[in-house]
């Protein structure tokens, strides 16, 4: 039985470097350790953040990006961004430097005013690209899926509505 084409290998290095990206981008976020965005970001890569709950925002470059993601959880004394599933599509529109992905993820989250505890959870669309050998974030879409409900409410879910397009 014949081995892997090089097709099959050069699919599965590139698999393997997106889903690096992916967890790189979870140990920073997690760490908060805002600079080291510059080394996952092209300069120029958009994120569009629906949370649903608020008006839709666009930030451009990694810096907008951590400025905005360490305001969002100074409130909390812990904080840990978590990669649930991930689908990575290869050589989108047949571009061999260019991959999408579904990111299905979580943030567990615990306030350091009350204690309380809270669960995130949303899912990422991106797309990456490759220059000079090296994956990076081109463009991210996040919206949220669900969170914790607060703490008078009778659910301990708040279930959004789900995207259409999923």
């Amino acid at each position: 039985m014949p081995g892997p084409g090089p097709d099959e290998l050069r699919d599965a290095v590139d698999h393997v470097a997106v889903s690096r990206l992916t967890d790189a981008y979870a140990d920073v976020v997690t760490r908060r350790a805002w600079a080291e965005l510059d080394d996952l970001f092209l300069p120029d890569c958009a994120l569009h953040l629906d949370t649903v709950t608020a008006p839709a925002r666009d930030l451009v470059g990694p810096r907008a990006v951590g400025e905005f993601i360490g305001t969002a959880v100074a409130r909390f004394e812990f904080f840990e961004f978590v990669v649930l599933n991930r689908r990575v599509e290869l050589r989108h529109g047949g571009d061999p430097d260019r991959a999408t992905a579904r990111i299905f993820m979580c943030e567990l989250r615990q306030d350091a005013d009350d204690g309380r505890r809270t669960t995130a959870y949303g899912l990422y669309r991106d797309t990456y690209a490759r220059v000079d050998g090296r994956w990076w974030f081109a463009d991210r879409r996040y919206r949220s899926l669900a969170r914790t409900a607060p703490a008078d409410a009778a659910a301990d879910l708040d279930v959004l509505p789900w995207p259409d397009d999923l």
